[in-house]
């Protein structure tokens, strides 16, 4: 992760098995990126696991367009401990 630009944005889009997509802005804060990761894996790695947790939750359109990764804690609270034990598999 680039300690200059704090926080990075990136731009995902998910798409399903029947052709449709969905695209979403995500915002990715370093303090945040160190915690879930202990910087032991690429940001696209977090993301795209977060993405798969996401999905396991609700459906692509069902997603926010736009946020910032630490949102996912307030509607799924277990979501950091999942992560984080997914990442340092």
């Amino acid at each position: 992760m680039d300690p200059a630009a704090d926080p990075q944005h990136y731009v995902i889009e998910v798409r399903g098995n029947d052709g449709s997509k969905t695209a979403h802005q995500v915002t990715l804060r370093k303090d945040l990126y160190i915690r879930l990761t202990g910087g032991l894996k690429s940001p696209e790695e977090l993301i795209r696991g977060s993405f798969q947790f996401l999905l396991e939750k609700e459906p692509k359109e069902n997603i926010l367009p736009t946020f910032d990764l630490s949102e996912i804690q307030r509607f799924f609270p277990e979501y950091e401990a999942v992560i984080s034990s997914q990442l340092s598999k």
